[in-house]
């Protein structure tokens, strides 16, 4: 994370995607160069009582044209993701990045397969689904994702351009009524590597599914952040190593992760 660096960046475009989901593409000096799958920016709006950035994963990287996509979720009226959406093409946006920790692309590595005999599984849900499509592009094995959502569903396009997709909606109105585990059980899915991203109560079933299949797991964590840099230690999670820096049994989800090995943190 030394090479974090805050910058005056344009907006490219701006379009809504689903219902409060919007796609942004932002054209940046410095943090599409060294950014990778699973890392976050902060963002910042230009209302000054709003004084912390909001941390948003990254969808997409362009490194050939110094572009890097966020796609978000309008939390409420008023809210500093509310303003971001009225942003315009042309518009500047402070930003910090890329931070924390991304996802290990080393199949091999973690499994002990080579690329071509190893089957990774990418898990989304929810807001959790945009910093899968960049670790799907990026990954050099076979793929397989599994993408829950509530009800719309969003960069579906994309996700098909980059293997065997499979849906999960909790009202039933496309693929497997139900959540991710229930569209895994239903399709009768199998993998030797996972990659998920969601709420906490996803990652829970996710985890315990890895261990009791053996299967290695990496998880990226959602939690509310305030500084985004590891100092605050205000989105510490639970782990079952003591941290050098608190000196308990916490890890910073912003600085230490947000990307886990499943094994190491309690959810």
């Amino acid at each position: 994370m030394s090479g974090r660096r805050k910058e005056s960046a344009v907006i490219i475009s701006q379009e809504g995607i689903a219902l409060d989901i919007y796609s942004m593409w932002i054209h940046t000096e410095k943090i599409a160069k060294s950014a990778v799958p699973g890392q976050f920016i902060s963002m910042y709006t230009k209302d000054g009582s709003k004084l912390l950035p909001r941390p948003i994963s990254l969808c997409e990287i362009d490194r050939q044209k110094s572009g890097i996509r966020v796609v978000y979720r309008v939390t409420g009226t008023g809210t500093g993701t509310e303003q971001f959406a009225k942003l315009l093409s042309g518009d500047t946006i402070d930003i910090l990045g890329p931070l924390g920790n991304g996802f290990p692309l080393d199949v091999t590595e973690n499994t002990g397969k080579n690329t071509k005999d190893c089957r990774a599984m990418l898990i989304g849900g929810g807001i959790g689904v945009p910093p899968m499509l960049e670790l799907a592009k990026q990954l050099n094995t076979e793929k397989i994702m599994v993408m829950g959502y509530r009800d719309q569903q969003f960069l579906r396009t994309e996700f098909q351009k980059q293997g065997s997709l499979y849906i999960a909606t909790e009202d039933g109105s496309a693929g497997t009524k139900g959540n991710v585990m229930d569209a895994i059980e239903e399709n009768g899915l199998s993998a030797d590597i996972i990659y998920a991203c969601g709420p906490a109560p996803m990652l829970h079933a996710i985890k315990r599914y890895a261990e009791e299949k053996s299967i290695v797991c990496y998880i990226s964590m959602e939690e509310k952040m305030a500084c985004g840099i590891g100092t605050c230690l205000a989105c510490v999670c639970q782990s079952k190593e003591i941290d050098g820096h608190s000196h308990v049994h916490n890890k910073r989800v912003c600085k230490d992760g947000p990307v886990f090995l499943s094994t190491e943190v309690e959810i």
